[in-house]
């Protein structure tokens, strides 16, 4: 399918021009647009507490955060226990500058549409807090060092992993998928299930079923998880060519997918238990926390299907719901082994 993207050129600080191209999926734009913070200023004249902060914003914690709720609680299950914590610690250290890096990469080569959509628009690249180039070479050392680290600090096999989960954030899913199809997000999420192969790679030095059933938990969940997201956001998307799925289809459409990918993946949480990997804990949370999930999945459905819009559509229950569906999810992995 043929879609238009709008690529901005600035010619000077106060002429622009417009063109319309066919197909195209970059929008090229000043990093930093006229008018904010720092415009008459190099980043290295910043506050240098702004800065340190603006670095840490680089790394995007709070979906950091996320990862290694999906990366520990599975040291435990490989485990069967309480794994070593000085290897917790640096797998956790390791997650979070690998993923650092690729999120700061992804701000990189995605400052151009950035500078352009609301939620992103006080972004570090875009504000001038930090340069590009800046932010390119501090997104590659983290990767370098998070390599190493597990590497000669964990093992080869998380080390590989680890560094395959990032080149597929920033390659495969930033540059080739993000802005060329509406499957994006399906496909690109298989980054974000990399920790849950990554916790066990780190305690076993192995693979097994286990984890890759839980990946394929998280690769179920991804799209539901951001697709409400995307809903409420669709106008920034829309705006910059991004076509993410609420933006080339309609919400009853989405919704559809949605209670989809939501039951295949309430159904593949419940295979850990039948292979022998948990018990009754793990179960009766997985059907609990699945069940108020497909309800909630199945009332977006029904008020799309009811042409409801706007705040009424409720998109972000959903959205907030899944936050809280992994982490009880992963918790009930950790607790699971010491009720058995």
């Amino acid at each position: 399918m043929a879609w238009y993207a709008r690529a901005f050129t600035a010619t000077s600080p106060r002429e622009a021009r417009w063109d319309v191209s066919v197909g195209v999926c970059v929008t090229a734009v000043e990093s930093r647009p006229a008018g904010v913070l720092g415009t008459s200023q190099s980043p290295a004249h910043r506050p240098f507490g702004a800065r340190v902060m603006a670095f840490v914003a680089l790394t995007k914690p709070r979906i950091i955060e996320l990862l290694l709720i999906t990366t520990v609680p599975v040291m435990f299950l490989a485990q069967r226990g309480v794994p070593d914590l000085k290897l917790v610690l640096l797998t956790c250290v390791g997650g979070y500058l690998s993923a650092g890096g690729a999120n700061a990469l992804n701000m990189y080569i995605d400052r151009d549409i950035d500078a352009l959509m609301d939620r992103t628009s006080q972004r570090p690249l875009v504000t001038g807090m930090v340069g590009p180039r800046e932010c390119l070479a501090f997104g590659i050392s983290l990767a370098v060092v998070s390599t190493l680290l597990f590497g000669l600090a964990v093992n080869w096999l998380s080390a590989w992993l680890s560094l395959g989960a990032l080149l597929f954030y920033v390659v495969v899913y930033t540059m080739i998928l993000k802005r060329r199809t509406a499957q994006n997000i399906v496909w690109g999420g298989i980054a974000g299930c990399m920790p849950v192969l990554i916790g066990w790679s780190a305690v076993t030095n192995s693979m097994s079923w286990a984890p890759v059933i839980l990946f394929l938990v998280i690769f179920f969940w991804t799209p539901p998880h951001y697709w409400p997201l995307s809903m409420k956001v669709k106008d920034d998307y829309a705006r910059v060519g991004v076509p993410m799925l609420p933006v080339v289809a309609g919400n009853k459409t989405v919704a559809k997918q949605i209670v989809l990918y939501s039951w295949v993946m309430v159904g593949v949480s419940l295979l850990l238990t039948p292979l022998g990997y948990t018990g009754w804990f793990y179960t009766a949370v997985a059907l609990a926390a699945g069940g108020w999930w497909l309800w909630e999945a199945h009332a977006l459905l029904n008020r799309a299907k009811a042409e409801v819009t706007g705040g009424k559509l409720k998109e972000m229950r959903l959205f907030h719901w899944s936050i809280t569906y992994v982490s009880l999810l992963f918790v009930a992995v950790a607790v699971d082994p010491f009720l058995r």
